[in-house]
């Protein structure tokens, strides 16, 4: 998990040079690496299965993730349960409208 905020727009190409050259780690092990943007509303998920990489998208359209900022630890290892429970967004206060058959439903 790369501590502080990335830029948003960065792609696959961006965000390995990142893994690579800012964090000396290597792009093509059997790890995923999640990046947040600064709004902390945006999450980014790069993984290699062996053949290419497939890159993951969360976006939320209400509340922000919670997010560790950058210190001196530029990234941190996060446990499966721990990434399960960042993209279920416990810690989220959000209020999710839904319109169904034309009326909003709190």
């Amino acid at each position: 998990m790369a501590c502080g905020f990335t830029d948003g727009r960065k792609n696959i190409l961006g965000l390995t040079s990142i893994i690579e050259k800012s964090f000396a780690l290597d792009p093509f092990d059997s790890a995923v690496f999640v990046f947040c943007n600064k709004s902390r509303n945006r999450l980014k998920i790069i993984e290699w299965d062996g053949s290419g990489y497939w890159l993951y998208l969360k976006k939320l359209e209400y509340g922000r993730f919670q997010w560790v900022e950058a210190g001196d630890e530029k990234t941190m290892t996060i446990t499966d349960d721990e990434l399960y429970n960042l993209l279920a967004s416990p810690g989220l206060i959000q209020k999710l409208r839904r319109i169904k058959y034309g009326h909003a439903i709190a």
